[in-house]
């Protein structure tokens, strides 16, 4: 299976930095008997490999060659690749760029860089269906894309609006190869215009494609802001994530 990593947005929310949003140190890790920074994308890499990605794909832009310096070819059990989205055109556009190594015949899981979560194991409850999205409870589900569900289904993706009707938003996704395949077809037949996976997904469910909603997720921080930064490393120290259940213990996929 591949997990997909785009990863070649401008970052303009945390900027000026010194190099790619993706890398910036959040915590640390254990690794060969001591302590180093942890870039934040190593967190969503991680929990990828943990919901079953042999192979992980980043998008990036031309200027992110530093990604590819940090992370090399493989990261743990998984092989890497890079695409190249030309400019920051969406989620969508990134997304879909990944398809010249994906293929059509793997199932894909999809998660943000710049987004710190737990369960890190969270993603094995996505059921093996064309379209799952894990989900969130949160406080301001007016920044994020809220999904409506009814039961396990989802019904509507409210794509950052202030008046959101539910506070469970998507964090990551998974999709089968069908799933993808017929995903990134509607965009085309849409001409590329949706920037947003959440509306792609209202126009696939509107001509009859179904989606599953998981409430699997305990806690979601973006971090992509200064405020995002400072919670993260808030959730991250160990009394608070002893406090919430989550052990740290070394990655062992």
């Amino acid at each position: 299976m591949w997990g997909i990593v785009p990863a070649a947005g401008r970052g303009s929310r945390i900027q000026p930095l010194a190099f790619s949003k993706e890398l910036l140190p959040v915590g640390s890790r254990h690794d060969n008997g001591a302590d180093r920074p942890c870039a934040v994308a190593e967190y969503l890499v991680e929990r990828l490999i943990l919901g079953g990605a042999d192979k992980i794909c980043f998008v990036i832009s031309p200027g992110k060659s530093d990604i590819l310096e940090y992370f090399g070819d493989h990261y743990h059990t998984a092989q890497l690749a890079y695409v190249v989205q030309p400019d920051a055109s969406g989620l969508c556009d990134a997304v879909f760029r990944a398809s010249t190594v994906v293929g059509d015949h793997e199932n894909v899981l999809v998660g943000l860089p710049d987004t710190i979560w737990f369960p890190k194991t969270a993603l094995r409850e996505l059921p093996e269906v064309d379209l799952s999205f894990l989900l969130f409870p949160v406080e301001h589900p007016e920044f994020f894309d809220a999904v409506m569900l009814e039961g396990e289904q989802v019904q509507e993706i409210q794509v950052k609006r202030p008046d959101a009707t539910t506070n469970w938003i998507w964090g990551a996704f998974r999709m089968s190869a069908a799933g993808f395949r017929d995903l990134r077809q509607l965009w085309a037949l849409r001409d590329r215009r949706d920037e947003y996976f959440g509306t792609l997904v209202n126009a696939y469910i509107a001509a009859g494609g179904r989606g599953v909603g998981v409430k699997a997720g305990d806690a979601y921080v973006d971090v992509g802001t200064v405020n995002g930064y400072r919670t993260a490393m808030a959730l991250l120290s160990d009394g608070a994530i002893e406090a919430a259940g989550h052990g740290r213990p070394p990655f062992h996929p």
